[in-house]
């Protein structure tokens, strides 16, 4: 399938001293990877001034929509009734950024009305898993 959904979303870092800096992200949902959503960063937003790319579930952008949801790499949660934060955890660090909560609610809508919840083809995801992780053996 080719339709891929992207949406521009102004983000703000916040730093360990509290302040609000400013970031663009690109959010992007693509049906030959059904159940994940990908931030793009670009490469000023990063540590070593390379684009940055983050891949999680999309089920945790819409649960952390409504409560405080994930554990690990990363974390959503609202912030107030306009915000919602994500939390990203590397080896190199961490970084908090909150999003508008409509622009991700806005985002999230699209890519359900190309992928309805509960009919992601997951044959095609085990499928290029195995194949990922075989190497065409």
């Amino acid at each position: 399938m080719d339709i891929i959904v992207e949406q521009f979303a102004h983000a703000r870092l916040i730093t360990a001293e509290d302040r609000e800096v400013p970031v663009s992200a690109t959010l992007r949902y693509s049906p030959d990877d059904p159940l994940a959503v990908f931030v793009d960063f670009p490469a000023e937003a990063a540590l070593n001034g390379e684009e940055v790319t983050w891949t999680f579930a999309r089920s945790l952008l819409d649960q952390g929509l409504r409560a405080p949801a994930g554990h690990g790499d990363v974390q959503i949660w609202p912030y107030g009734r306009t915000r919602t934060v994500v939390e990203f955890h590397s080896p190199h660090g961490m970084a908090l950024l909150q999003f508008q909560a409509s622009a991700l609610r806005r985002f999230l809508l699209r890519t359900y009305a190309v992928v309805p919840g509960g009919q992601e083809d997951l044959a095609g995801v085990v499928e290029r898993g195995l194949s990922a992780l075989f190497g065409g053996v």
